[in-house]
């Protein structure tokens, strides 16, 4: 496999990560949040794809084979659902104290 191919993959895969989780910490919504998770699973791709094709690299690829799940799953949560899950309505059984 071409080394450049695979050291643009591995430093992509890293640096989206970076930015990603910079966005998510700084907790600047939902819309930019969900944007943030779409980052993720971009990382997760090229990752994956570094760790099957660089020799002895298998387990960050199966590593980032459920993050990409868990990342679907934020672009889900805050991209495509229009409630927001993290805000129970109070009519369900909560009191307020």
């Amino acid at each position: 496999m071409n080394d450049t191919l695979l050291t643009a993959l591995q430093y992509y895969g890293a640096g989206a990560a970076t930015l990603a989780a910079l966005i998510v910490s700084l907790n600047l919504g939902r819309r930019r949040t969900g944007w943030a998770f779409v980052i993720f699973v971009t990382s997760s791709i090229a990752l994956i794809a570094w760790g099957f094709l660089q020799p002895d690299s298998e387990g960050i690829g199966w590593q980032n084979v459920a993050l990409l799940i868990i990342n679907a799953i934020g672009v889900y949560r805050y991209l495509i659902l229009k409630d927001n899950p993290g805000n129970p309505d109070k009519t369900q059984g909560e009191t307020e104290q």
